[in-house]
């Protein structure tokens, strides 16, 4: 029997949890119980903090105030996972953080997004003061296995090797655009071996 704790999958920008629908086959079971909560972003405006505010109500709701757990986020998903980890006590509770295809150090691509209308994206830009923030506490990282996986040819996350993490491991796995990080068979197998490791 597995004693790996639960694993939560936070999705990203524009999706819902049906993103991880290849991944959960890939995994077959092997990871359960598994979380994957909807968190609506309002088209990018609600910003992170309230995003991990809801990620931690679902995490209590279904696993209590105590349970160590396993989070995987998938493109924003990952700075709303890092965001409960670093700013709402997460790292307390949370053995291994996965980062995919995540804008950690922030993309250009937000920019053009005005923060009274689309806060949410307006906090992935470069330099932006949540991510700041969250470089400027990033020592509690270290209390957290982490792991950045991402795409060097992402056209969201921009350039690739941006959607990484300030510590622990970085993989890039082979996979086109952001999107096939979670659909290249590949890249699934990949995601697998990493979310199976002890």
């Amino acid at each position: 029997m597995s004693t790996r704790p639960p694993l939560v999958l936070v999705h990203g920008l524009w999706d819902t949890p049906r993103l991880f629908r290849r991944l959960q086959e890939a995994l077959a079971g092997e990871r359960d119980p598994l979380l994957v909560p909807y968190l609506h972003h309002r088209l990018g405006a609600t910003r992170m903090l309230p995003l991990a505010e809801r990620l931690e109500a679902a995490i209590e709701a279904t696993f209590g105030p105590s349970q160590t757990i396993d989070v995987l986020g998938f493109s924003m998903g990952g700075v709303v996972g890092r965001s409960w980890i670093q700013l709402l006590g997460g790292h307390r509770r949370t053995r291994r953080f996965f980062s995919v295809a995540s804008p950690q150090q922030g993309t250009p691509l937000a920019q053009v997004c005005p923060p009274w209308l689309l806060g949410g994206i307006a906090e992935l830009k470069p330099g932006s003061p949540l991510l700041r923030q969250l470089n400027d506490s990033a020592e509690i990282l270290k209390t957290v296995d982490c792991h950045s996986i991402y795409t060097p040819t992402d056209q969201i996350v921009v350039p690739g090797w941006r959607g990484v993490l300030p510590v622990g491991t970085r993989q890039a796995l082979p996979a086109m655009t952001h999107q096939a990080i979670l659909r290249d068979p590949r890249a699934l197998a990949a995601l697998r071996e990493a979310l199976l490791a002890s």
